[in-house]
Parts: C-alpha cells; structure tokens; sequence
C-alpha cells in the first residue's frame, strides 16, 4: 500500500524505543514516530506519552526511498494545545496550596531586582537584559581581577 504524504491514518503501537515509537499501519506496513513528533510539549521519555499496543492517530509527514515511514502524532494536535505525559493526565488533582501575593512594582526597571514585568516592550526588556547582565559581567571582571593580583603577591 503507497502512503501519501499528508494522510491521516489510525496505528497502533508496535514497539517504543528512546528516540521514538513504531506504528502498525493498515495494509502491514510499520513507521516510526520520532520522539520530537509525539508531542508539543518536551519528550523526555516516550512511554510517558504511549504505551504499547495504544491506537493512535498519526500523519504520513514523509516517505523515503527505502519505504520507510516517518510519522507524526504532533502535526495532528491543536496549535499551543500541549498533551501531558500519561501519569500527569492519570494524577488525581491536589489541592491547591496558597501562594503569596506578589508585591505590587512602582515602575518597571526602575532598581528593581524581580525582572521586566509582563506588559513592557521588548525593546525595554531588551534594554533591561542588557543593563543586568553588564553590570554581572563588571562585577564578574572585578572578581576575577582581585583574585589574579592576590595570586600575583604571595
């Protein structure tokens, strides 16, 4: 059977490695999933997001010379919608515990130590980015510079 790029067809898991998973397809034919296509959020480990013998529905995204059939479980999820790994989607939920409030900021960068806030420009994160890590790196130079004469005396 020839798979065309693009099609949708339903698998079932076959066998999971460390770089991905392999899926029966109908007609016979097996591909693989490679583990940056199961899923949008970060793969550590694949059995987090498959178990052996799971049907999934995957996407043909290529097909080489050699017959072999990459996959993509990914491609077929909604944009910015992330799965959870299995023990995540299977937890029973907690209760929640109280977090502090966060203290109000007068200005933004304006010596304050918790970072941009969320509204500024990327220009004015830029610019703050670039002020702190100056003032790490001087502060870093100094170090390194008194640590060198001590050495240079004894």
């Amino acid at each position: 059977m020839d798979f065309e790029v693009g099609s949708i067809l339903d698998g079932k898991v076959t066998g999971i490695t460390k770089f991905g998973a392999f899926v029966q397809l109908p007609g016979g034919a097996s591909g693989l999933v490679h583990i940056s296509e199961i899923a949008n959020a970060f793969v550590n480990d694949v059995n987090d997001f498959l178990t052996m013998g799971q049907s999934v529905q995957v996407k043909v995204i290529s097909v080489n010379e050699a017959g072999k059939i990459n996959l993509s479980i990914k491609q077929l999820q909604q944009p910015g919608f992330k799965a959870a790994p299995r023990q995540a989607q299977a937890s029973v939920s907690r209760p929640m515990t109280a977090r502090p409030e966060p203290r109000p900021s007068a200005e933004p960068y304006a010596g304050e130590l918790h970072g941009p806030s969320a509204d500024a420009s990327f220009e004015d994160k830029l610019r703050h980015f670039m002020q702190e890590s100056d003032s790490k790196m001087s502060g870093n130079k100094l170090y390194a510079d008194r640590r060198s004469n001590n050495r240079r005396r004894k």
